[in-house]
């Protein structure tokens, strides 16, 4: 079903994972699952697309910032997939936490961070509504503008 959802909204998971580092994608213990910080690595690429790279407000546009960060989790979906089998599996998102590369003077990490919420509860409706946490950084891995982890409920 939520692939279904998914599907309608054109959205397709990438069945590699895109880990780069000392630390696995996923962490189930009990009925919580952690999933590990996503960038925004484009579906079948290896690497951060341009516009998703350098500073919020300065090097890219919040919008692309946002477009960024929904991005971000459609990487943990994928990587949710293929640890669960389905995303079917998901009870409820408990926590989303996101992190905005930015100057010091940059606000808009709220808004930034929108672009992940939102588009779980476009995807999971109730199921998606989480507790959330958006910190500005002075700098992010590879460059990356975002970068979003988030725990679940199975």
């Amino acid at each position: 079903m939520i692939e279904e959802r998914l599907n309608s909204l054109g959205v397709k998971l990438s069945d590699t994972q895109h880990t780069i580092g000392s630390f696995v994608p996923v962490v189930i213990t009990g009925n919580l699952v952690f999933v590990s910080g996503q960038i925004p690595i484009e579906p079948g690429s290896n690497s951060i697309n341009a516009k998703y790279k350098g500073k919020v407000g300065r090097d890219i546009s919040l919008e692309d910032g946002r477009a960024a960060a929904r991005l971000c989790i459609i990487n943990g979906l994928s990587e949710l997939k293929q640890a669960l089998g389905s995303l079917d599996k998901i009870k409820k998102f408990v926590k989303v936490s996101g992190y905005v590369n930015c100057d010091a003077s940059f606000t808009g990490h709220a808004k930034v961070i929108n672009g992940a919420s939102d588009f779980i509860v476009d995807v999971f409706g109730e199921k998606g509504k989480h507790a959330r946490v958006s910190v500005g950084a002075s700098s992010l891995a590879f460059d990356s503008s975002v970068e979003v982890e988030f725990i679940i409920e199975v």
